[in-house]
């Protein structure tokens, strides 16, 4: 009766204490603000429960580029000990937050910079560079490490951890490149062009088009006349579109697409609801797999 008695005062204490420890670790979190969500789902991976995390821009179905603060947001980006934010005028308005409220003790990773990427970057789309994310999380870790050092070989196996998850999404980047090499397609927007690069693809429809729409400008006549060529003469396998930004025009490529029998994928510019980094890549490489396997089209992830 004794060692019972004994034995549940030391599971009951155990627990105590460990919820006591996970209490005090959610007390101690640091503040952290990814812009985009898909740098906020990183931070999480590698912070675990020694971050709280907000995703400034999270809503898949608005456009990014035209995103306005909010009061609210402000405050939320002002007061971080941590943000990450992707650069290349994506978004700027962050950029000025943190110029108007500057604290020396703040951590602030630029993914422009990490990459080593000029200003004249034209696409601004950095997390579907393969290369781009093991960065982020290495980068993570060492803020997190200077800002909590005893964790320092937490942070190290989040990040270990982090490189092994990735390892399927760059195998099947490298498998696709193999077995559809120069694959030739058309895009909207260079929302997913750094991942269909890195899958060997060769992307037909011209860059002023692609900017045009990425920048809500009217784009050259003669640009869309070479986009609809592509479809009717059949010297693309796959069409990629914005899913979050549609207007009368990609409507229009849908349309002629769908009528030269061309598989569309949807790609997102915003990770959608239900992913991790990780698994969003995944789908999207999938997606663009089925369509040229199977001639299947995928315009929402699920």
């Amino acid at each position: 009766m004794l060692l019972r008695k004994t034995l549940v005062s030391s599971l009951a204490l155990g627990w105590g204490l460990l919820f006591l420890g996970l209490g005090s670790a959610e007390a101690a979190a640091i503040k952290a603000v990814g812009v985009e969500n898909e740098y906020a789902n990183v931070i999480s991976q590698i912070g675990g429960p020694y971050v709280q995390v907000q995703a400034i821009e999270s809503n898949p179905n608005t456009d990014p580029h035209t995103f306005e603060a909010s009061p609210a947001v402000a405050q939320e980006v002002a007061a971080a000990q941590l943000v990450v934010r992707n650069g290349l005028g994506y978004d700027s308005w962050a950029k000025k937050i943190l110029a108007a409220h500057p604290n020396s003790a703040r951590k602030v990773i630029v993914v422009q910079d990490l990459l080593g990427l000029p200003s004249s970057t034209r696409n601004p789309h950095l997390w579907y560079k393969p290369e781009t994310m093991p960065k982020v999380a290495a980068a993570v870790a060492a803020a997190l490490t200077e800002m909590m050092p005893a964790q320092k070989s937490y942070f190290a196996a989040r990040v270990k951890a982090f490189d092994a998850s990735l390892q399927p999404w760059f195998a099947g980047l490298r498998a696709f490149r193999s077995k559809y090499p120069h694959l030739p397609v058309a895009v909207t927007e260079p929302v997913a062009d750094y991942m269909l690069e890195a899958a060997g693809c060769d992307i037909k429809t011209p860059w002023a088009l692609q900017a045009a729409i990425m920048n809500g400008t009217d784009p050259a006549p003669q640009d869309v006349s070479t986009q609809n060529a592509l479809f009717q003469r059949h010297q693309v396998k796959v069409f990629l579109y914005n899913q979050q930004v549609t207007d009368s025009l990609t409507q229009s490529f849908l349309h002629n697409a769908k009528a030269a029998k061309i598989p569309v994928v949807g790609v997102y510019e915003t990770m959608p609801t239900g992913y991790d980094y990780q698994r969003w890549m995944m789908a999207e490489l999938n997606a663009l797999e089925r369509a040229v396997s199977q001639g299947q089209s995928t315009t929402v992830l699920h």
